[in-house]
């Protein structure tokens, strides 16, 4: 888990507060009528968390905010979270991009890291909340899983930032960052060079040398293998059913790192879901990987209220 090496905010690039420039200039591309309203009269707002979660995405809105929790701590509803202080026309106009930021990087924490309330009526408190966290990790780990589980690159166009940042908040590896990250060769890769997973790599290691693992998306046992004798640094069983997966990656661990001193790593991806992932759960397994970390994710719900 990053967070328990170092600060997970030294993490970001010198600019990423440009994307809020962005979002706001977005949000108030001409005039700021509701703004005009309240004018630039000092005043103070209170950051309420409504709905149980994780704190993720203090970083982007640091420098206007008195933070009364810390980045990474659970909350039960109501939460006084952090308080906003300033001219009012200039909270107002934060208001919607800061909230929604803060909805989402929290709500891609929360998910890696607890399990949504499953009883609307009667939501529990922070204790139950917090006793029922066998979402993923903890469901992975309770079936004796002790390796990675990451997400992808299936984020949000223009937010993949912030996605990434709250998968690392809730203790998850965030994957590859981008295209050059790490080469990732798909079907389509391979179709496009004759169906050929050797010449694919070969030519991904050609171009990305040393420093750029060359990842292989495999539907077959022997694709793998194939994918591996070309010096594919990662295969992913793509796809495969939970048994289909402990065969195959018992057999090349078996016959091509045991048997061959063969250096790989096994990533399984492929509709893992809270409810089927522990069906692909064996040592044989390198990384277990899924977009369910931040795709559907629902937001923890912040409020922002002017104090009378």
């Amino acid at each position: 888990m990053a967070s328990m090496h170092g600060q997970v905010a030294h993490l970001l690039n010198p600019h990423y507060k440009a994307d809020v420039t962005r979002w706001l200039a977005e949000d108030c591309p001409s005039f700021d009528y509701g703004g005009f309203v309240v004018g630039d009269a000092h005043g103070e707002a209170k950051l309420l968390g409504k709905s149980a979660g994780i704190l993720a995405g203090v970083p982007f809105f640091d420098e206007v905010v008195e933070w009364h929790i810390s980045e990474g701590s659970s909350f039960s509803p109501v939460h006084h979270c952090a308080t906003v202080r300033g001219p009012v026309r200039k909270i107002l106009l934060g208001e919607r991009v800061a909230l929604n930021t803060l909805a989402r990087c929290s709500g891609v924490a929360t998910k890696y890291a607890a399990l949504p309330f499953r009883n609307p009526i009667h939501p529990p408190s922070l204790t139950d909340f917090l006793a029922r966290s066998a979402r993923l990790l903890s469901l992975v780990r309770n079936a004796g899983y002790t390796h990675t589980l990451a997400g992808t690159r299936k984020t949000t166009p223009g937010f993949r930032l912030v996605e990434k940042y709250g998968m690392l908040i809730g203790g998850c590896d965030p994957h590859r960052y981008d295209l050059s990250t790490m080469t990732m060769l798909k079907d389509n890769h391979i179709w496009a060079c004759q169906n050929s997973i050797t010449r694919a790599v070969h030519a991904a290691k050609a171009v990305g040398g040393f420093s750029i693992k060359v990842e292989v998306e495999c539907q077959s046992e022997e694709e793998a293998e194939e994918a591996i004798r070309a010096g594919a640094d990662v295969v992913m069983l793509d796809n495969f059913s939970g048994e289909g997966v402990k065969v195959a990656s018992r057999s090349l661990k078996e016959r091509l790192r045991k048997g061959e001193g063969k250096e790989f790593l096994i990533e399984v991806s492929g509709g893992l879901t809270e409810e089927n992932v522990e069906g692909f759960v064996c040592d044989d397994v390198d990384i277990i990987s899924t977009s369910s970390i931040h795709q559907g994710v629902k937001h923890v719900d912040f409020s922002l209220k002017i104090v009378h």
